[in-house]
């Protein structure tokens, strides 16, 4: 980005890039933390994700006030205005990962006590790797405004929806094989879409990357590879 005759512009520019990489680095914090307590059942660790999310809303709440403020008082144009309108979109992406994370956190808590096998974690664990890589790689191209790991990220998100998808299989292989993994089984499959969505959102971060460098979306349909509404429950399973 270049310098503004103004030098109190250019810093106010940086203190809400500041902002932007401390909210990333808590919804970060937010996956890899309400994952790590699903896999263990830590609920304490759980506990600390909810109270995090806090942490996330103020950052939303004080990124949106600054940039409202900014375009106000410096009516700014092209690509200064595109950065400010960018970091509206990407806190409010930001938001509601930690808002997933919260969820997932919310679904520990309430299988406190229940017995499940370890082996139903497994794809939680992997998914959450490449919903996490995903996430660091975005935030990584939206600081360095690189358009080309951008488009990776947007490129990819199918891996994450045929991971979801394999995921959804699995967990009702496992209720219908018995009645009794039904309840915790639910709770893993609102689990298993809180991170796809992650994803999803991490995908929305990319396509702002896209704006912000071009001014213009991606062009072509988001990559989606996610067949889960059409599961056939009669099928037999592999």
């Amino acid at each position: 980005m270049s310098d503004h005759i103004v030098k109190s512009y250019d810093q106010e520019l940086r203190e809400l890039r500041n902002m932007i990489a401390e909210m990333g680095g808590y919804a970060e914090k937010s996956v890899v933390e309400s994952v790590d307590a699903l896999i263990k059942r830590d609920v304490v660790r759980a506990q600390n994700v909810i109270t995090l999310d806090t942490a996330i809303d103020r950052l939303q709440r004080a990124v949106e006030e600054r940039a409202v403020l900014i375009i106000a008082k410096r009516q700014p144009m092209a690509l200064d205005l595109r950065e400010l309108v960018s970091a509206i979109r990407v806190s409010n992406d930001l938001e509601r990962i930690g808002d997933l994370g919260k969820n997932v956190a919310k679904r520990v808590v309430a299988l406190n006590g229940n017995v499940q096998p370890a082996k139903i974690f497994g794809g939680f664990d992997h998914m959450a790797d490449l919903v996490l890589g995903q996430l660091k790689q975005v935030l990584d191209a939206f600081a360095q405004r690189n358009v080309e790991e951008a488009l990776s990220v947007w490129r990819s998100d199918g891996e994450i929806d045929a991971m979801y998808t394999s995921l959804f299989r699995e967990l009702l292989t496992y209720m219908m094989e018995d009645p009794r993994n039904i309840g915790f089984c639910t709770h893993l499959l609102f689990c298993a879409k809180n991170i796809e969505r992650i994803g999803d959102h991490a995908t929305n971060i990319a396509e702002t990357v896209h704006y912000l460098i071009t001014g213009q979306s991606p062009i072509g349909e988001r990559p989606k590879n996610d067949t889960s509404l059409a599961v056939d429950l009669t099928a037999p399973s592999k």
